[in-house]
């Protein structure tokens, strides 16, 4: 079994030269929203959810963006409502969130 049932790493990417990039999506404001929800229905934790910043993930220009392994799942979102919907879809139901999955 691995150390956690689902790894989430939301990308939080900051660039300088003008492109988009995650950060100006909100994305730091959306892992720590995703965290503390998770924390609050009790799968965070060992053997459950981790919630992850991560550096650029390279997709920044369908972001903001998202990946959870062991799936390999990458989603897009827009606000709250879409994470609390890969959260109740992905992470406790395990099933895909076929309209904010990227391909």
């Amino acid at each position: 079994m691995s150390f956690y049932q689902h790894h989430v790493f939301f990308c939080t990417n900051q660039r300088d030269d003008g492109k988009q990039n995650c950060s100006e999506c909100n994305a730091s404001a959306a892992r720590q929203y995703a965290k503390q929800k998770c924390k609050q229905l009790g799968i965070h934790g060992h053997g459950n959810v981790r919630i992850n910043t991560a550096g650029c993930l390279d997709r920044c220009n369908e972001g903001p963006v998202i990946v959870i392994y062991p799936n390999e799942t990458w989603y897009t979102y827009v606000d709250n409502q879409d994470i609390d919907e890969i959260i109740e879809t992905h992470l406790i139901k395990g099933d895909t969130v076929e309209r904010l999955k990227l391909k």
